[in-house]
């Protein structure tokens, strides 16, 4: 009677330990939504780059803060993995491949970051260029 309710006391910590971490494997997705893609698609002015600039300046901010707390936890599965049992090297596996995912989406959103702002000082040098071609009145 002990073992089979130990059994399944197991099981059912496996599929809330793994229903944790599809949760964690979603919310490490990029951000990426709608209305980003359309200030990205209808940006012509130079603070229209500067705005979408900024949004993945804090959005690399955010995943930068999760880089910091996935890091936490890998420390906590390696220091104490007799907590964990059997899974500690899985959760320290899928710890780390968050880590490696999240850092990819920070250099990613500074990347489009980077972009937007050279866009936009690209356009702010044509319009200086444009105004000093103007002839005087």
């Amino acid at each position: 009677m002990k073992t089979k309710l130990g059994n399944i006391f197991a099981e059912l910590s496996m599929v809330a330990l793994l229903g944790s971490m599809s949760f964690l494997t979603i919310a490490a997705e990029p951000v990426d939504t709608p209305e980003i893609r359309a200030a990205v698609q209808k940006a012509t002015t130079r603070g229209d780059h500067e705005a979408v600039a900024e949004y993945y300046e804090n959005a690399a901010m955010q995943m930068q803060a999760k880089v910091k707390e996935e890091k936490e936890l890998l420390e906590q599965y390696k220091n104490k993995s007799y907590l964990y049992g059997r899974q500690a090297q899985d959760l320290q596996s899928h710890t780390a491949a968050l880590i490696r995912r999240h850092e990819q989406a920070v250099m990613a959103d500074m990347q489009e970051a980077a972009l937007h702002r050279r866009m936009a000082s690209k356009l702010d040098e044509n319009h200086a260029v444009s105004d000093s071609k103007s002839p005087a009145m």
